[in-house]
């Protein structure tokens, strides 16, 4: 698609702001005007489609996609929106281990068990963990806790849940991103351990590290998401 307007701006007050492009305010996918909460989470908007050339690149969107996933999807049905997190806890990447006798268990143990536990301590909660491929149940217990906690997020948040969820394979690690001093860039080592591994074994190549890069970039702009959400 050509590139359809000259001037982004951002209008608002107080908790409501929506990007304006030659002064006519955007609307979501599913039709509804796009209001955002804060007035930087509008700005870095804005700056998305400032971005664009003379071609507009809909993969370039991030920002957008998760701001109108909260307001098109988890705001016509919360309960459905955290329903479709849970099976990333119940399949949780940190969980599933290699068999004891591979060298890279020693190394999954190493990275994703400190951020297991942590997780754990923090909601009181105890995960089962997997060596092999065979799936586990999580105790109804843990699942429980989990719920509880997507179901005290708002709508923005829940958005840049699921998006780190999906690309992590984790809820654990997308639950975590959230803490206060978050180090984003060593949980999405510990999220991509197994892909990075993989790679040193096997080599790289250019198509692959281009995938990754952008999968990182796309988590750590998830990771911005909610700390503008917060403003």
């Amino acid at each position: 698609m050509k590139r359809f307007y000259k001037e982004v701006s951002v209008a608002g007050q107080e908790n409501v702001w929506q990007v304006t492009l030659d002064g006519r305010a955007i609307r979501t996918v599913g039709g509804q005007p796009q209001k955002v909460p804060t007035k930087a989470l509008a700005e870095a908007l804005a700056a998305e489609w400032a971005a664009q050339g003379e071609e507009i690149d809909p993969t370039s969107f991030i920002l957008r996609d998760m701001a109108d996933y909260a307001l098109d999807v988890v705001g016509r049905d919360r309960a459905e929106a955290i329903a479709s997190l849970l099976p990333y806890a119940e399949t949780d990447t940190l969980c599933y281990r290699a068999d004891p006798e591979d060298a890279l268990f020693e190394r999954q143990n190493e990275v994703w068990e400190p951020i297991l536990c942590a997780v754990e301590a923090r909601l009181g909660i105890r995960m089962q963990r997997v060596s092999g491929i065979m799936h586990k149940p999580q105790p109804a217990e843990s699942l429980a806790v989990l719920r509880a906690r997507l179901e005290s997020a708002d709508a923005f948040t829940l958005a840049a849940l699921r998006n780190m969820s999906s690309l992590a394979a984790s809820l654990l690690i997308a639950l975590e991103a959230l803490e206060p001093g978050a180090d984003i860039a060593a949980l999405w080592a510990a999220a991509s351990l197994e892909e990075e591994w993989q790679a040193d074994l096997w080599g790289r190549d250019w198509e692959a590290e281009e995938r990754r890069e952008k999968r990182t970039k796309a988590f750590a702009l998830s990771a911005e998401f909610v700390g503008m959400v917060r403003g």
